[in-house]
C-alpha cells in the first residue's frame, strides 16, 4: 500500500461515454456534461474506444493534481510517477487517433470530483478510483480484433490494475469489472 494509507472511500463515475455506446469514462464528469465520446455515432468502434481511454487518462491526469495536493513523502512520489504515466498514456492515445485520421477529443477545463479531498486519506480513495476507472476503459480495447490495440489495452489494464492494487494495499479479482459494470452488462443481455 502507497504510504501506508487504506482507501475508504468509494467514489462514483458518470456513464457518458458508456450511454454512447463507447468504454466508461474515469471518476469524473466533464464540466461541460459532454460525453466523452458525443456525436461518436458515425465512429468506429476503434475511434470509440480510444476516445473512451482517452477520456479516462485525461480524468485521471485532473484527478492526480487533486490527489498530489494532500499527499506527502514517498505516497507524493507515487502520485506523480502516476500522474506522468497518465499524461505519456493519453500522449500515445492521441497519436493512435491522430494516425487514424481523426482528432482527439480535447481535456475538459475541469472535472467534477465525486467528493471533497481534504485529507491524505480521501486523496488515496481517488486515486484508487481513478486507476479502476482507467482500468474498465481500457477493457474495451482488449476485445478489439487488431493485435496492437489489443496488446496496448492488454499493457494498459496491467498498468492500472499495478497502480491501483499499490494504493489500495490488495489486488482484485477481475480489474476494471466492478459489480456495477457486470450488472450494467448483465442488463443490456
Amino acid at each position: 500500500m502507497r504510504g501506508g494509507r487504506a482507501s475508504t472511500d468509494a467514489a462514483r463515475s458518470t456513464d457518458a461515454a458508456a450511454s454512447t455506446g463507447a468504454a466508461r469514462s474515469t471518476g469524473a464528469a466533464r464540466s461541460t456534461g459532454a460525453a466523452a465520446g458525443a456525436g461518436a455515432a458515425g465512429q468506429s468502434a476503434e475511434v470509440r474506444l480510444l476516445q473512451a481511454a482517452l477520456a479516462a487518462e485525461q480524468a485521471a491526469s485532473y484527478g492526480y493534481g487533486v490527489v498530489g495536493a494532500h499527499l506527502s513523502g514517498t505516497a507524493l512520489s507515487a502520485a506523480t510517477a502516476d500522474w506522468t504515466a497518465h499524461q505519456e498514456a493519453a500522449d500515445r492515445l492521441m497519436a493512435e487517433l491522430r494516425a487514424r485520421g481523426v482528432t482527439p477529443a480535447p481535456a475538459a477545463v475541469a472535472y467534477q470530483l465525486p467528493h471533497r479531498v481534504n485529507t491524505a486519506r480521501q486523496a488515496v480513495a481517488l486515486a484508487e478510483l481513478l486507476e479502476e476507472r482507467v482500468t474498465s476503459a481500457y477493457l474495451g480495447l482488449v476485445a478489439l480484433p487488431g493485435a496492437d490495440l489489443r496488446m496496448l489495452g492488454a499493457r494498459q489494464v496491467r498498468a492500472a490494475a499495478l497502480r491501483a492494487a499499490a494504493w489500495r494495499g490488495t489486488t482484485v479479482a477481475f480489474p476494471g469489472l466492478t459489480v456495477q459494470a457486470l450488472a450494467r452488462a448483465a442488463r443490456r443481455r
